[in-house]
């Protein structure tokens, strides 16, 4: 007799889950979208994005989530960057530079001071922060 009470719980239980499951595969898909859009845009990290798309497929879709991880573009960045091994010395290069050359063309355009200064700021974070992950040889 209980199981029967406890039937309507459960059925809320797996709609929600059911819900659940949709809204992570739609929020990760946006991420990788926003991902995508931060391989072309200097300024826009991609890596963060792709680590929160993982997180959330991880949690929603195995599919979706070995898609990411094995993906020829930037499967093996996402893996080497999320298991904290690091970057190769191409990737960290053409990171920073196609960030420097982001940062010179808004500036060129920018003419507002404190932007210009901001870009330049968190230019040399970014910067920093690829210089310090471990290289990885290949």
């Amino acid at each position: 007799m209980a199981e029967l009470e406890d039937s309507p719980d459960l059925g809320r239980k797996v709609l929600a889950q059911g819900m659940r499951r949709w809204v992570y595969v739609g929020l990760g898909g946006l991420l990788v979208g926003v991902g995508v859009l931060g391989i072309f845009l200097p300024l826009l990290p991609s890596t963060v994005f792709f680590l929160g798309a993982a997180g959330l497929f991880g949690r929603s879709s195995p599919g979706a989530y070995r898609w990411l991880t094995t993906n020829r573009w930037f499967g093996r960045h996402l893996r080497d960057y999320k298991e904290q091994r690091g970057a190769t010395l191409g990737a960290k290069a053409w990171s920073i530079a196609t960030l420097w050359v982001g940062i010179g063309v808004s500036e060129y355009f920018i003419d507002i001071p404190w932007v210009q200064l901001l870009l330049v700021a968190i230019g040399a974070a970014v910067t920093l922060h690829v210089m310090t992950l471990r290289t990885i040889r290949n």
